[in-house]
This record gives structure tokens, sequence and C-alpha cells, in this order.
């Protein structure tokens, strides 16, 4: 007999809560979860996935060793043993930084990761620490760092109250929010112009966004930090307050005096008329906010797009207020964490990367620095690698110097479900259960979510006795590198302790003394009974309280963000622009990063690798639709179908994130038939935002032919 499960799925930001129908150990259907009272039954096609991933014949269900070119099975305690053996030797040869660490996107949606992952990171004692963070978000986190105190504090639109919708570089409806949790955003929009609101869009592409909106304004890629000061220009040119927390208004109202509309207008490709009506628009709101995700992020300028976007909301009084850009207030909250487990309110500077200097940010170095520390000679080398739930082969800058690096690596361990193109160089392989056999609550995107929410659910299957969770890898790869080196007694009842609380029992813990907690508050039996979720009401003002900043008080103007608009003002007096096209990246509803294209109904249909270009760019070019182009970077070649569409600005082509599944090797039958072309043969490692180190994957230069 048919039973239904209720979670909330975890294959993106938008934790939509599911209803999974089931018999025995066999999912029936999966739909969506018409009582959750924030997704109110909305589902995208990715939620089938989780299904996809259960059955997926080609998921690895135990241990696995590279010997002599081919994979063979081993126990779970001989390939535990082995990786911390192999990584100690490495460490007591070349020291504990010759061991690099990098942590894969899906780690977000993985609650015992996120609650034990750093504390196992801690355990290598290596400052080579990577993470998807450094090709995403890590600009938004730098940021929030300076300006509010905490890397966490990151600012979300409260998009079911505003009045006027600015997008810069983002694409809600294909990505379900990003930095911004809201399921059915499609749905939110309609309501927002329902209300009489409006949604400006300003990207190189008429997204799936931008064909929702009011309005669409074309800008050049990389120049939107150069839009945001001259409609801040514009706002300025009447007196401003801001809350008596803000400190550097002066400083503002000063710095923006350099860059009228006219003076932005030629680089960024957006009339002086139009940014003086955006501004106009933005002010007289009632409401008003401005959103900026992966083409303001992932960019030369992300660091001075995030801090810009954060300024205009806030001198135009959108900020902290309903309508404006608000703070979640989750009910287990990772900033109250202790430091071992959260990384701390973040850092910038402690040190550096041995090849290039590029500084860590919040105990991680840029990950666009990761190929060339395995590969240059010398004193810190990386000798060894563990990757847990990461690709970078397909999601970090230039991934064929990384592919070269990885292959020849002294000793690598891949804690992983799946042999792709970056676990085949692993000599060891640790494959953690799917999805729907963990519990799941979401930590990381409750703390991003347009509206304040708890939800908690257990595995729905059992993972089975030959199977160990992510957390229980990590418990057992850090306590066994460390008994190597001399266990100490406080370290072994620290490791004891944490078997025995699991991801649970620290949940209940936070869940009890967090600030809805206590006797009559929260507990995880309480969130676990309400199987659809709990509203707990729209978003609320919280400043100054929720600031960590020195004396609660926001930091308008960050020095290092000031000095690095040198940068950008140099940007004004190139006379002549480097020849070729500009490329950006795009993403599609049903893709996931490089992780669910073994998945059947999410690669079906038409190919969506293909190369996005305006049909006048395609007319000089000599190409048509159809045809093969060859696209050329300082870094390498592709070559990928062209698909012609007035949706891109001239001058201006696209390729899709996450593809590129033809390297020999990889055991994923159904991506493979879908194979593709990795965007990141094309970007260039050496592009980046200097402040942050995030890499620039907008905007890259590239020669376009017919191949």
């Amino acid at each position: 007999m048919a039973s239904v499960h209720y979670r909330a799925c975890n294959l993106c930001e938008a934790m939509c809560g599911v209803r999974i129908e089931y018999e025995g150990n066999k999912v029936l259907s999966i739909r969506g979860d018409e009582e959750d009272p924030f997704s109110r039954g909305h589902i995208c096609p990715k939620a089938t996935a989780l299904q996809a991933l259960y059955e997926d014949p080609d998921r690895l269900r135990q241990p696995m060793r590279r010997r002599d070119g081919q994979w063979e099975p081993i126990s779970w305690d001989e390939a535990l043993d082995a990786a911390a053996k192999g990584l100690h030797e490495v460490q007591q040869r070349h020291g504990t930084s010759a061991v690099g660490v990098y942590l894969g996107n899906p780690n977000v949606h993985n609650t015992g990761s996120l609650l034990m992952a750093s504390l196992f990171v801690r355990s290598l004692k290596t400052k080579h620490r990577y993470s998807a963070t450094s090709v995403d978000q890590l600009p938004h986190m730098l940021v929030a760092y300076w300006m509010f105190g905490h890397q966490l504090l990151l600012p979300v639109p409260d998009l079911d109250r505003t009045q006027y919708f600015l997008v810069l570089g983002a694409n809600p409806i294909a990505s379900n929010g990003s930095l911004m949790t809201a399921p059915d955003v499609r749905g939110r929009i309609d309501a927002l112009k329902a209300r009489g609101g409006r949604m400006v869009v300003v990207d190189p592409r008429r997204t799936e966004t931008a064909e929702r909106a009011d309005e669409h304004v074309f800008i050049t890629p990389g120049t939107d930090a150069l839009l945001l000061l001259a409609l801040l220009h514009e706002v300025m040119k009447s007196p401003r307050t801001v809350p008596p927390f803000v400190d550097g208004l002066e400083v503002i109202t000063s710095l923006v005096k350099q860059y009228p509309p006219e003076r932005v207008a030629a680089a960024t490709g957006v009339s002086a008329d139009t940014i003086r009506r955006i501004a106009k628009d933005f002010t007289a709101a009632k409401s008003a906010v401005a959103y900026g995700r992966m083409g303001t992020s992932v960019q030369a300028f992300g660091s001075l797009c995030a801090w810009l976007i954060s300024v205009l909301n806030l001198v135009t009084g959108n900020f902290d207020r309903p309508g404006g850009a608000m703070f979640p207030s989750p009910v287990f909250d990772p900033r109250t964490l202790p430091k071992a487990l959260s990384g701390g309110r973040g850092s910038h500077g402690r040190w550096k990367s041995r090849v290039r200097g590029l500084p860590e940010t919040g105990g991680e170095l840029p990950v666009a620095t990761l190929a060339e520390d395995i590969l240059t000679p010398g004193e810190g080398r990386i000798r060894a690698m563990v990757t847990l739930a990461g690709n970078p082969v397909l999601s970090t800058p230039n991934g064929r110097q990384l592919d070269t690096a990885f292959a020849g690596l002294e000793f690598m361990v891949a804690i992983d479900p799946y042999l792709n193109e970056t676990t085949r160089h692993a000599h060891l392989i640790l494959p953690p259960p799917s999805p729907l056999e963990r519990e799941h609550y979401d930590i990381a995107f409750h703390l991003l979510s347009v509206r304040n929410t708890t939800r908690y659910a257990r595995a729905l299957f059992d993972k089975g006795p030959n199977a160990r969770h992510d957390w229980e890898i990590l418990l057992g790869l850090g306590k066994r590198l460390e008994a190597l080196r001399g266990l100490s007694l406080q370290r072994r009842l620290t490791w004891a302790a944490l078997e025995r609380l699991g991801p649970s029992g620290m949940l209940d813990l936070g869940l009890r003394l967090g600030p809805r907690g206590g006797l009559r508050g929260l507990s995880l039996k309480k969130v676990e009974k309400a199987v659809h979720g709990i509203d707990l009401g729209p978003l609320e003002p919280v400043l100054p309280g929720a600031l960590q900043s020195k004396g609660r008080r926001v930091e308008l103007a960050p020095k290092q963000l000031l000095a690095d608009l040198a940068r950008l003002e140099a940007t004004l007096t190139v006379s002549t622009p480097p020849a070729g096209l500009m490329l950006i990246n795009r993403r599609h509803l049903r893709d996931n990063n490089s992780w669910l294209h073994n998945a059947p109904k999410l690669v079906s249909g038409a190919p969506r690798c293909t190369l996005l270009v305006h049909p006048e760019d395609a007319q000089a070019l000599g190409l048509a639709a159809g045809d093969r182009a060859r696209v050329r970077s300082r870094v390498g070649e592709v070559v990928v179908p062209v698909e012609l569409t007035a949706s891109m600005m001239k001058g201006v082509v696209s390729l899709p994130h996450g593809y590129g599944h033809g390297r020999e090797g990889v055991r994923l039958q159904v991506a493979a038939a879908h194979a593709g072309e990795s965007v990141n043969d094309l970007t260039d490692e050496l592009a980046i935002d200097a402040l942050s180190g995030n890499a620039a994957f907008s905007a890259v230069r590239v020669e376009v032919s017919r191949a």
C-alpha cells in the first residue's frame, strides 16, 4: 500500500515542499506539496531528480579504489584507513599544506555536510582550502563582512512586498532565486505586477526573467558597477538621510558626483536618459529593492557591484524595511554557532596563495589559484587533494589546466557518489547515499529566504548497513587522520560526541537554544511534526541588533572598496576596446551546475549546450543557425552548435554552465550522451575580481569562427 512522505526538495535554493508517494523502497510520484505555506504546491522540473538520483544505476554504492588504472570495490574500513594513511604520508613528506581540499556546491544542500565539513577541513591543518564559493557568491560575503560585520549577513529582496524590483545580472525564474530563496519566482513576480508594482531587468541577455519584466535594458557585460554609480549620482542629487547607526554617507555623497550618467553611458551601453529614468522611478516608488546576482558577482568588479547595490538600497531608504532589502531571521542560525562549526564572522588577507599572492577570504583561497598551486614547483606545493561533492574540472576557470593538475597528484580522495570528470583522478572514491536516504534541514537557505519559515524531514529510505552518510565519512576520516598524528583525549572525546549527536542532535540543540526555542518554543521534534513546514511570517526589521560589526554600525564606505574604485575608473579611459566578442554564461531551469545531467528527464528535449549569437553578429561571422562554431579564448577552444537569437546583446555570446561530460574515464551514461562542451574550457583563471579573488566568468573575450 502506498505511503506519503513530505520534505523540502534540496536540489536548489528554493526549498520547495514536495509530496512523495512511495511503496516499500520504490518512489511512485513526486509532486508539489500544496499545504507547504512557503512554496504552496510549486515545484520545478528538478524535483524529479530526487527519484533519479536515488535510482541511478551509475551512482556508486560502495568505496572504490583505483589500482593500475582500474577501479575495484573495497570495504569502508579499508577505504577510510587507506585515505587517512595516504593524506598523512603526503603531509609527513611535504608539510601540512601539501594537502588541498575543495568543497562543491551540493554541500550547501546537505545538512550533515554543512554541520561537519568545517570540522574535517580544520583537521587537515592546511591553508589550501577552496570551495565553489569563489566561483559564485564570494563578493557578496566579503562585502557583508565589511559592511555588516558578518559574511553571512546577506540582505535579500522582500519580493512579496516590494513595488519596484530592479534586477541586475540575475535570472531568478531560471535559478529559483539564488541568494534569494523564493519558490515560484514567476508567481511572485506576477503578484508584484498585480499589485501595481514594476520590475526592470538589466542584463546582456533577454533572459526568462527579462521576458516577464516591465522593461529590459541591455548592458555591456562587466560594467554594472559603473551603472550603479551613475544611478547613485542621480539619487544623491537630493539630500539623503540614513539611520543613525550608518557611517559614511558623506563619503558616498562626494564619491558619486564623479559619475554622471553621460560619463558611463558609452561604456555600459545604457543611455543617460534611461539611467536617469530608472533612478527617478526607483526613488519615487513606495518601496523598491535592487538585486544583483551571478552576472554582477562573477565579473572583474563583483565586490564593487555587491557593495553599490546595498548602498543604493540603503541611501534610498529601502533597507531593513518591508519591500526593500531585508535580513531573514532563521530559527536555526549558523551565525551563532561556534567558530569551529561556522567559520566565524569572516576574514580577509590572513594568508595568501603561494603563486599569485591572492588573499584568503573567510578561511578559503580563490579556486582560480588551485591549478597553479598544484603545478608550480616549490615549497608549499599541493601534492594531494580531497574533494567533497565537487566537480571543479567543469565548474572552475580553465578546467583543462585543472584536469592536468589533478592527473599529476600523488594522492587524491573524493567523497562523491559518482565517477565524474574530477573524481576519475582520485585514488579513492568514498560515496555517500542519495538525498532521499538522509535527513534534511535547510541550514543555509533559511538565511536567504524571502519569508521566515522552518521545516525538517527524516530520511525517506534507509541508507542500508553498507552505506555511510557524508558526515559519517568526514568524521571517520578526520578521526583517523588525527589518530595517525597522535590523538589527544580531548580530541577523541570531541569526535565521539559528534558521532553520538549527529546532525539531528546538533539541529535540536540549535533550535532549542535559538530565539524561538526553549521549553515552550521550537525543538526538532516540534518542527518535524509539522510535516508541511511552519510559517513564521514575513521578514521583519532587525537592525541594528543583528549587526555584528564594532558598535553594531553599518559601514557604508569601507576603505578597501573605496580603494578598488581606481581599477574601475581605469576602464573609462580605455580608448579602443579589445577585439572579439564577449562571452557570458547562463543556466536553464532544468540544469543545476554539472550535477544533474545524469537524470534522463532533465536532459531530454532539444540540446541546450548551444552558443547564443545575435543574428547580426552571426551574419558578420558567416554563421547560420545550426552551424558549428569554433570559440577560442586565451586558454582554449571548443566547438559548439550555433543558436541565433535577438535575445543577446550585439557583441555578446553565451554558453551554458556545467556541461562538458565527454572526457574519458567518466561513468555517467546519460550525461555522456548529452555531453556538450564546458564553458570553463574557455574561462580564464587569470580573470578575477581582484578584491575578492572570485572568478570572473563574465565578459571573457573570445574569437568566434565557423568550425
